[in-house]
């Protein structure tokens, strides 16, 4: 039985899942806009810092005020309506709730939020990536160990990329390569919030009038995005990651299983196995036709002559080789898509991609010279963008994880392009957001390898 028929069956026996949103911004209102399409789900009630905005958002995607007019948690529960506050404790502790969808896009208090609904019994999808990059494992455990399922979101690109990831290993093949598009040249990484609409093609007014926030923006542009969404993938799918950050090969929809393949067969892989990211622009600054900016994909090998054969009887586009073949959407959705994730931990209390180990991370590098005494902005600022780096050698150089990288001071000259570690900076360490990191670390952290020194 599939999702949409076990929801029409919620709808008619009026036992609807019951949600909470926390965060009704730009992607939770994309969900909001769903939620009265579709059947045997119940908002009971929404938190957000300003729940004016939010009964504004509900307004602009639809939602008739009547709905939002209960005046408890419990009174909405009873009449099948929406609550709003800003208590999002109230959400989390309410015994009728069933899900939790984390959407503030805020990494410290959404590490928070899942934690309390996980103590509460609740399912959690959480939005906020940038979370599940800081600690990701250690959130799944802390749910498991309560006996409920914490999930990435559907709609959002790294739970779209597991999903063709598993795909692919349901149907026996192996996966040499999975990640999404981007738009990327190398000097991006240097982007801050005050050149970002330049490279959008945006005026600074027009940014404003579309109340666009420049920082997010630029968490995108900088590359610190892409490398969030690529260590939450390399954890949920245990792929591995490039040793050095991500190569941002250029390429067309129609190219990528030629560049997604190992060094040695003409690719830019290291190995096979790992995750990637595709740039929409040529090394020059040409648009590439037919790009994947916006969407995933995941690129497959033909083991044997027979099914290397099958693709090219079915006019399968591959390499050269005729053995790695892509499968993609071009597009996703956002927070219009994730109802899937909702019904998925609701329904069958599996999760639509979660961090199963810690593989990867995410080091706050350098965007210029940094001096003593200067304070990080964190994620999309003026003096950090996010690097992709394997977990083992994030580790091992005790790097700084992006999602602590703000409001904290520098306490050693950093170049430009080097990644900080722990001893560059003045950590609060009393914080929980610093405890929850530390015991991720301790608990997940990849093994030291020895070399074998051979007798003289």
């Amino acid at each position: 039985m599939n999702l949409y028929s076990k929801l029409q069956k919620r709808a008619a026996d009026n036992k609807p899942i019951r949600i909470g949103l926390i965060g009704a911004g730009k992607f939770g209102s994309m969900y909001l806009a769903q939620i009265p399409r579709t059947p045997g789900v119940h908002l009971v009630g929404i938190a957000d810092l300003s729940p004016d905005a939010a009964r504004t958002n509900l307004a602009r995607v639809g939602w008739n005020v009547e709905r939002t007019q209960a005046r408890s948690l419990d009174e909405a529960v009873t009449l099948g309506n929406t609550f709003i506050s800003e208590d999002w404790r109230a959400l989390v502790t309410h015994p009728s709730i069933d899900v939790i969808v984390e959407c503030t896009g805020h990494p410290i208090a959404a590490v928070e939020h899942c934690l309390a609904a996980f103590n509460h019994g609740k399912h959690v999808v959480n939005v906020t990536v940038e979370a599940d990059a800081f600690c990701g494992p250690l959130l799944a455990r802390r749910a498991a160990e309560k006996g409920v399922v914490y999930s990435l979101a559907f709609g959002d690109q790294p739970a779209l990329i597991c999903d063709l990831v598993d795909w692919a290993r349901t149907c026996g093949f192996p996966v040499v390569a999975a990640g999404r598009g981007h738009k990327w040249l190398p000097h991006f990484a240097q982007s801050t919030p005050d050149t970002v609409w330049g490279y959008y093609g945006l005026t600074p007014e027009q940014a404003t009038r579309g109340g666009l926030n420049p920082k997010m923006f630029n968490s995108f542009l900088d590359g610190s995005k892409p490398s969030i969404e690529s260590t939450a993938v390399s954890n949920a799918t245990g792929l591995s990651v490039p040793s050095n950050g991500l190569l941002y090969p250029p390429a067309s929809v129609e190219d990528i299983p030629f560049v997604t393949r190992p060094i040695s067969e003409g690719g830019v892989l290291e190995k096979k196995g790992m995750v990637e990211v595709i740039s929409s622009l040529e090394t020059n600054g040409r648009k590439i036709p037919y790009d994947i900016r916006m969407g995933v994909w995941v690129t497959v090998e033909a083991e044997t002559e027979y099914i290397k054969n099958c693709f090219e009887e079915y006019n399968a586009h591959t390499d050269p080789s005729g053995r790695y073949f892509t499968l993609y959407k071009r597009w996703h959705l956002i927070g219009l898509e994730v109802g899937v994730s909702v019904a998925s931990v609701a329904l069958r209390g599996e999760p639509t991609g979660v961090a199963t180990a810690w593989n990867a991370d995410v080091v706050a590098t350098a965007k210029r010279d940094l001096k003593v005494g200067e304070m990080l902005d964190g994620e999309g600022g003026y003096t950090v963008w996010g690097k992709l780096l394997p977990a083992e050698k994030s580790a091992a150089m005790g790097g700084l994880p992006l999602g602590l990288a703000h409001d904290v001071k520098v306490v050693r000259e950093v170049k430009q392009g080097q990644s900080l570690t722990w001893a560059d900076v003045l950590m609060d360490t009393t914080t929980d957001a610093y405890k929850v990191r530390r015991e991720m670390e301790a608990m997940f952290a990849p093994p030291v390898v020895t070399p074998i020194m051979k007798a003289a």
